[in-house]
């Protein structure tokens, strides 16, 4: 059987599912080939269950140093099965939200496996995929248009492999029926210092382990500095300029044991489990690639400004076209996808002025250029810092720690970074990625009126601190 569409979508996480919406907005007939559930690794194995997770160990955490607060608890203790089945809740939730936003869009969704089969019979400027669906059935999609949205996974570090039990990915951990005693984290990236602070509020002893010569490689040097001393603060053992030996790795009475190096000195590691976050591969096998003109390059799929890849009618978005791996950057590569194959005007966008979120506890945001990348870039910087100290409502909130940073400019006074540690920072750095798209000079930011007492006020501090005006500090 021959199933037609105007659009077809290959895989149906963030990327994909937002493209099919904005598709069907247009007037399109859509079809969605999931292999999976709908919602993809974001909702399923990333984004969302482990923001419950770190939500948990947040509040338990809270609730451990409550006393400060004037409320005495005696006996807080942890039901990481409770833990799980709320994760579980707010997974189903969202999942039955997608399943109804499909019906409301009249999308087609197809659970099974997808791969392009080459130019359809039809028309050599469409498209066709061969579907096996779940029960074992085949069935053909002909499409005018195909996005594929196949996302990624985690990467194996070589001589290393996942067996789920001892040496984990982001994903297996997720499955944890109970939470060990020690682990060992390789890889101080986004996924990597997250588990580390929800694992370290949970009450488990942990170790990083990062190559580089800070956490956050990709992030502002004060700022990764700061989350190095808070992390360490609260127990955390951090090893940066690190490395292990993967072909020492043995288990010992149930423990891991690696070898490394931590500076040039050898280490013994030792824990109950190693989980493995160096990054994330994407998708590209098995989806029918050799059938088409697509260019793959260092292990992704090249596109342009549209996302559009080399075969005109065939776009790819999300992880597997090798951008930002943020939820929110796929689903605005989804939408820009939809409105080329549309026929409207399509703005690429800059990929470093996407706000990146980090939920560890302190929380990490920042959109636009480090300090180094400024410098780099050949800019004349000027730069402020105000601490989270200095504005009342982070001391009424019981957290202080951290601080805002703004990169200006000297001669033209452009906003060349905004980079925050601290309280609820997610959800302020939207107005400094505003500001950026805008054009907004950190004068005009620093004369909006915050309101008071909020965490919002120390934008606007920062932005005048720049110019020595700002009123807290």
């Amino acid at each position: 059987m021959t199933l037609t569409y105007d659009v077809a979508v290959l895989g149906g996480g963030i990327g994909g599912y937002t493209a099919a919406i904005s598709a069907a907005q247009a007037g399109k007939t859509v079809a969605i080939i999931e292999k999976d559930l709908l919602g993809g690794t974001c909702l399923h194995r990333g984004c969302i269950p482990s923001k419950s997770y770190l939500r948990s160990a947040e509040l338990f955490a809270a609730m451990k140093e409550s006393e400060q607060y004037g409320i005495v608890t005696d006996g807080v203790r942890l039901d990481f099965g409770k833990v799980a089945e709320r994760k579980q809740n707010i997974v189903d939730q969202l999942h039955r939200g997608l399943q109804y936003l499909m019906n409301k869009n009249k999308i087609d969704v197809l659970q099974g496996k997808g791969r392009i089969i080459g130019p359809s019979i039809f028309s050599p400027k469409s498209g066709a995929l061969a579907v096996e669906l779940a029960d074992g059935e085949m069935e053909t999609v002909v499409s005018t248009n195909l996005i594929i949205a196949t996302g990624s996974r985690p990467r194996e570090l070589p001589g290393l492999p996942f067996d789920g039990v001892h040496v984990m990915s982001s994903d297996d951990a997720l499955r944890m029926s109970e939470i060990p005693e020690s682990i060992v984290i390789i890889g101080g990236g986004v996924i990597g210092v997250e588990w580390a602070s929800m694992l370290c509020d949970f009450g488990v002893s942990v170790t990083i382990v990062e190559a580089a010569p800070q956490l956050l490689p990709a992030e502002d040097g004060d700022i990764a500095r700061e989350l190095q001393r808070l992390l360490s603060r609260r127990g955390v053992k951090v090893l940066t300029n690190a490395a292990v030996a993967a072909d020492t790795y043995r288990t010992d009475n149930g423990q891991i044991v690696i070898e490394a190096s931590h500076e040039g000195q050898p280490a013994t590691l030792k824990a109950d489990k190693l989980l493995v976050s160096i990054g994330r591969q994407a998708n590209v096998e098995h989806i029918g690639l050799e059938n088409t003109d697509i260019q793959v390059r260092d292990g992704v799929i090249l596109v342009n400004g549209s996302m559009q890849t080399t075969e005109p009618h065939i776009y790819a978005v999300g992880d597997v076209n090798g951008g930002l791996q943020l939820a929110h950057a796929a689903g605005h590569e989804g939408i820009l996808a939809v409105k080329h194959l549309n026929g409207e005007a399509v703005q690429s966008y800059a990929h470093h002025l996407i706000p990146r979120c980090i939920y560890s506890r302190p929380e990490v945001a920042s959109v636009g250029w480090t300090e180094k990348q400024a410098l780099e870039r050949g800019h004349a910087v000027k730069k402020a810092k105000v601490p989270f100290s200095a504005i009342g409502k982070a001391l009424v909130y019981g957290d202080s720690d951290g601080f805002v940073k703004v990169i200006a400019d000297r001669n033209t006074n452009d906003i060349l970074g905004v980079h925050m540690i601290g309280p609820h920072v997610t959800d302020l750095i939207s107005e400094a990625q505003l500001a950026q798209i805008l054009d907004a000079t950190p004068w005009e930011v620093g004369q909006s009126i915050h309101p008071h007492p909020t965490l919002s006020e120390i934008i606007g501090e920062t932005m005048l601190a720049l110019d020595g005006k700002s009123i807290n500090i």
